[in-house]
C-alpha cells in the first residue's frame, strides 16, 4: 500500500496524524510495554495505591507507545489535544486511577496524558484504559469516556469530538 493511503482501520484523519507521529501498521515494541508494566507494578504510593497492569494496557503501549500525536485539523467540536502516549507519565495518579476504576467497576491502566500540561503538573488529562479495552479521561473538569477500544478512543481525540462526561 502507498505510504499516503489511509488504512481501513482508522479514518483518514486519524490515520494521518498516527502516521505523522511515527505509527505504522504492525508497529510494536512489547520490551518497552514490559518495562513499563514492571515499572508501574514496582510502584506504590505513599498511602499504599498500586497500579492494575493487564493485557489490554500491554497492548495498546506496545502499538501506540512513545507516540506524540497532535490532531491535524481544528477539530469537529473542540480543538483536538495533543497526545502523549507514555504511561509513566500516569505513575503518580494510582489513586485517582483506582477511584475511577471504582466508580466505573473496573480495573485502571494508565496511557497516557491528553492536552499541552504534563498530566497533573500541567493541567493536562491523565488517559486510562481498563481490562476490558476502554478508554478514559480524569482531569480537572472530570472524568471521561473516550471510547470502547483504543482506535475510537485516538478517533474521538485526535478529530476533536466532545466525549461524554461520566456521571458519579
Amino acid at each position: 500500500m502507498p505510504e499516503n493511503l489511509s488504512t481501513t482501520r482508522f479514518p483518514v484523519a486519524v490515520d494521518a496524524a498516527l502516521r505523522e507521529a511515527g505509527w505504522v501498521p504492525g508497529r510494536w515494541d512489547i520490551k518497552l510495554a514490559e518495562h513499563w508494566a514492571d515499572t508501574l507494578r514496582g510502584y506504590e504510593s505513599p498511602a499504599g495505591h498500586r497500579h492494575a497492569v493487564f493485557p489490554a494496557a500491554v497492548e495498546v503501549w506496545a502499538e501506540f507507545g512513545d507516540l506524540r500525536i497532535a490532531g491535524l485539523g481544528p477539530g469537529r467540536q473542540c480543538a483536538p489535544p495533543v497526545v502523549r502516549m507514555q504511561p509513566l507519565a500516569g505513575l503518580h495518579m494510582a489513586r485517582t486511577l483506582g477511584d475511577l476504576g471504582r466508580a466505573v467497576g473496573a480495573e485502571m491502566a494508565p496511557l497516557g496524558v491528553e492536552g499541552e500540561g504534563e498530566g497533573e503538573e500541567g493541567g493536562g488529562g491523565v488517559l486510562a484504559v481498563d481490562a476490558e479495552g476502554r478508554v478514559y479521561c480524569v482531569d480537572h473538569a472530570g472524568d471521561w469516556y473516550l471510547g470502547p477500544d483504543i482506535d475510537r478512543a485516538l478517533t474521538t481525540l485526535i478529530t476533536g469530538l466532545q466525549p461524554p462526561r461520566l456521571t458519579g
